[in-house]
């Protein structure tokens, strides 16, 4: 697959996040809702490394894959990369899974959607 395509598939599967993030939040399924936004931002991020012409790094850690781009992050938008990098569940241990779930509550989720919204704007604005 060359670059553009994999370019292309990654931007489809991150709209494709993000849809199913907002049918999450509808659904008051707060927990998944941010865990998809967490995908989103990560395969935005893996985009712009592939915009560059690197090769992806295979890691869920936002705030590595920020530093292969060449985006110039605030601190604020790293302190909220810090705290979305804690919306990935995948290998969690159960009673994190149940605090995070807890935590996740409308509100804050509502916070974080829109906060995600922004971030993954930005950077798709920089690709």
């Amino acid at each position: 697959m060359s670059n553009k395509e994999m370019i292309k598939n990654w931007l489809f599967k991150a709209e494709k996040d993000i849809e199913t993030a907002n049918e999450l939040y509808k659904s008051k399924h707060y927990d998944w809702c941010l865990f998809i936004w967490h995908l989103a931002i990560e395969r935005a991020l893996k985009v712009k490394i592939l915009s560059l012409n690197k090769s992806i790094i295979y890691v869920h850690d936002l705030k590595r894959l920020a530093k292969e781009t060449d985006i110039v992050f605030e601190q604020e938008q790293i302190n909220n990369l810090n705290e979305i990098i804690t919306f990935n569940l995948e290998a969690r241990y159960d009673d994190y899974k149940l605090s995070f779930y807890k935590k996740a509550n409308k509100d804050y989720a509502k916070k974080w959607t829109t906060i995600c919204r922004i971030l993954y704007k930005f950077i798709i604005e920089k690709i």
